[in-house]
């Protein structure tokens, strides 16, 4: 399968910084996975997506989208191609659950539009698709914590990106929005979309994943498929700590920490 996210002999540090945060990183990820990188806080799983995105750029090595260098995009073909969902979003002006989905459509629309009939209707489907359409005419302002990181997905879904970038997307919801997130980025990859999500959590990536990175301090312990990536040893190496994985049937249970 062709990688659709390769990054070649990337070095990345931070301005000031005196350690590197990636140094001779090689990655690629395979066009139409669902995949999960997992590994402790500090190892760099952010920066990763800021470097596939634009948002960072390297001081040595390359980024390929889709078999193209990604500094050969315009802005406009990056918001068509990749789309993010943050970590922590802060949202500037108060504005309705619609309008705020309908910024995900801005790739499409001209600087001096409005957005169509179809627009509407593509950001209403977003909303639909991660079960908060009834709050439309709210305002963003009064959501809950939870919902309106639903609803910062469903901006990244009328995006309709070909890839889809989440930081630690489940990580402020309850179980019932969690397993509903996690249900919808199935959805999409079901439907050709690349997804690529940083988490914290094996058991939902081994749930959800068909493509696993671990990494630690900067370097890829492994990537793969899961039931390829997920072995006691691997995991005990990516987290520091020995780890058992409880299986039944080939399906995995739980990641137990060995005291």
């Amino acid at each position: 399968m062709n990688a659709i996210i390769a990054l070649e002999a990337v070095h990345f540090t931070y301005r000031g910084a005196s350690q590197h945060v990636f140094a001779d990183l090689h990655l690629s990820i395979p066009d139409g996975a669902f995949a999960v990188i997992l590994g402790p806080n500090g190892t760099g799983k952010t920066t990763l997506l800021h470097l596939i995105l634009g948002y960072r750029r390297p001081q040595h090595g390359k980024v390929y989208l889709a078999g193209v260098l990604q500094e050969h995009y315009t802005r406009r073909e990056m918001s068509r191609l990749v789309g993010l969902v943050p970590q922590d979003e802060a949202v500037a002006f108060d504005f309705s659950v619609l309008d705020y989905t309908l910024l995900g459509r801005a790739p499409y629309i001209g600087p001096l539009d409005m957005p169509t009939d179809g627009d509407v209707r593509i950001a209403m489907e977003a909303l639909e698709m991660v079960g908060v359409a009834h709050l439309c005419m709210r305002s963003i302002a009064s959501l809950s914590g939870g919902e309106r990181q639903l609803v910062i997905i469903a901006r990244a879904l009328a995006q309709q990106p070909r890839i889809l970038l989440l930081d630690e997307p489940t990580a402020h919801l309850d179980l019932s929005n969690r397993n509903r997130i996690l249900h919808v980025l199935r959805t999409l990859n079901q439907r050709g979309t690349t997804v690529v999500m940083t988490s914290h959590d094996p058991v939902a990536a081994a749930a959800v994943a068909n493509f696993v990175v671990l990494m630690r301090d900067g370097k890829v312990i492994e990537a793969g498929q899961p039931e390829e990536v997920f072995t006691a040893e691997k995991l005990s190496a990516t987290y520091g700590v020995p780890v058992r994985v409880l299986r039944l049937e080939e399906q995995i249970l739980a990641f137990n920490p060995l005291s």
